[in-house]
């Protein structure tokens, strides 16, 4: 196994079974770069934390599992399933704080992230945020 595969199953770790946000900052580079969904490109290690940090908050529980893991160089992707529910405020991009739904999520999403020095500078994640927010009762019942 190497620096990549290694920096991303601490990630995982420190995002679902032992949440801790210390743990997620020091992983991350200082100036990295993600993009994600939801919040779209997010620039800065405290930016990213803060993140994880309303993630864990929306779903406190959630469980990671793997369905296949791969490292190239310095870059480990990861596909799999996060799942938990959403006991915790929603926070979204646009500044608004949804109260929990008490609903069960079950989202598929890869995540692709690329170290250099032990810490991630390039992260991505990719998860069909309709899918997510269908899931959570946030979409209207008329299709659109």
């Amino acid at each position: 196994m190497g620096e990549a595969r290694e920096v991303m199953d601490r990630l995982t770790d420190a995002v679902t079974r032992h949440a801790d946000l210390k743990v997620v900052a020091d992983l991350y580079a200082e100036d990295a770069v993600a993009f994600t969904p939801d919040e779209g490109e997010l620039r800065g290690r405290d930016n990213i934390v803060e993140y994880w940090r309303t993630m864990k908050e929306a779903v406190p529980e959630a469980t990671f599992q793997p369905l296949h893991s791969y490292e190239v160089g310095d870059t480990a992707i990861d596909e799999g399933i996060f799942s938990g529910r959403n006991t915790g405020p929603l926070e979204l991009p646009n500044g608004e704080t949804l109260p929990p739904t008490q609903k069960e999520i079950r989202i598929r999403g890869v995540d692709i992230a690329t170290v250099r020095d032990g810490r991630i500078v390039d992260y991505r994640l990719y998860f069909d945020e309709m899918d997510f927010l269908g899931q959570l009762g946030l979409l209207p019942d008329e299709p659109f």
